[in-house]
Order: C-alpha cells, then structure tokens, then sequence
C-alpha cells in the first residue's frame, strides 16, 4: 500500500467520515465485539448505573450495555460527527426512551460535571489521546469515588505488524500503560491479557492480543 491509503486508513480509524468512515465503523465494530464485551464485563455494572463511554464508534454494541443490568444510563461520547449520527440512527429506541445519550466532544475535555458516572469504560481509543495525563484526570473528574475505569486496548507487539499505525497512532504495551496510570490518582486493581483470533483486512486469521487494566477510584 503507498503512504497516502495508509495515511488515510489511519485518520480513518481516528475520526471516521463520509461512506467509508460507515464501512470502517462496520469493521471496526465487527472486529474489536470481544474486546469490548471484555471492557464492559470488567465493569461489573450494577442497577442504577450511569455509564460513560469515551470514543463509541457505532455503538452497535449498547444494547449488550443494557443487558448487564436494569435502571441504567449510557452515555456516549465521540469526536466523529459520522460516529455520533451512525449511534443515535442504530440506538434511536434507547435514545427515545431517555436510556442513552450521545454527545461531541473534542476528544480532551469531558463535558460532565464532576462524580457523575459510576462506571467508564473506553475501547481502542488510547492510541489517539494527544495529553494522556490531562484526560486521565478529566475521567478521574467525573468518576464517582470508589467508580471504576476499564481501560482496553491492543497489545504495541501486535499493532506495530499493522502498516497504517505509523501515522496518528501511539503504540502501548501493558508496561507503557500501567506507567501511564502511575502518574495518577488510578489505582490499578485488575489487569488481564488475551488472546483472540481476528480476521485481517485480506481475511486471514491471526492472533490479537489484547488487555483491559481495570482502575479505581479511590
């Protein structure tokens, strides 16, 4: 592939836009299902929950959200303007009913006040945080006291075998991250590594890994 279609596979999966931002969103949600079920399940959601999720893609997966537990709110925000129509399109009946919320952010500044959400989860967006600290700290903001943050993402050894994450993407292993979070107020309380099997954009199958660190706020 030449520079240019890496490039613009990369902004692509950064900030999806135009029809093949809605393919890459199809893809994307396709191929990243068992990473997010892992970010939610960590979560441990309970009655009641307000739930917050950073950088939603199509959001084909909120009504998995809503099976975890009764009484809850989900809260979605994205800095894809396609994102943000595709979810409300696919979760109108959710959005209907006052259950789920979807706003623009611009990817830094979380627009909530302060311990709103008991739980927050955000899947594969880490590569693309421009001051990791600073957001960090905006979650620690409005995240409940005792609240727990699921943080997911793909493993650098797996995604630096990837062609376009050259361009817009910051690489974390497990290690990166963790010292990530040790410059904050996070405690980590879980951490787990898996392996999956995912299919390649020429439809081979190759192994994944992936990790969710599971934070508390204390």
């Amino acid at each position: 592939m030449k520079k240019e279609e890496l490039q613009a596979i990369a902004s692509q999966l950064k900030n999806p836009t135009g029809e093949k931002g809605i393919e890459m969103a199809n893809m994307m949600h396709e191929t990243n299902i068992n990473m997010t079920r892992h970010s939610i399940q960590n979560l441990h959601i309970e009655s009641g929950n307000t739930i917050l999720e950073l950088g939603h893609g199509n959001s084909g997966h909120v009504e998995f959200i809503f099976e975890q537990a009764e009484n809850i709110k989900y809260y979605g925000l994205e800095m894809s303007e396609l994102m943000f129509q595709e979810a409300r399109r696919i979760n109108r009946n959710f959005v209907s009913q006052k259950q789920a919320f979807f706003t623009l952010y611009d990817g830094n500044k979380i627009p909530f006040q302060d311990n709103f959400f008991d739980k927050i989860f955000t899947v594969n967006t880490i590569y693309f945080w421009l001051e990791p600290e600073k957001l960090l700290s905006e979650i620690d903001r409005v995240l409940k006291q005792k609240g727990i943050f699921c943080l997911t993402f793909a493993e650098e050894s797996f995604m630096k075998q990837l062609p376009f994450t050259q361009y817009e993407f910051e690489l974390y292993s497990t290690e990166k991250a963790e010292n990530l979070v040790q410059k904050t107020t996070f405690k980590i309380i879980k951490k787990e590594t898996l392996t999956e099997k995912v299919k390649t954009r020429t439809g081979e199958l190759v192994d994944r890994d992936f990790t969710t660190l599971v934070l508390k706020r204390d």
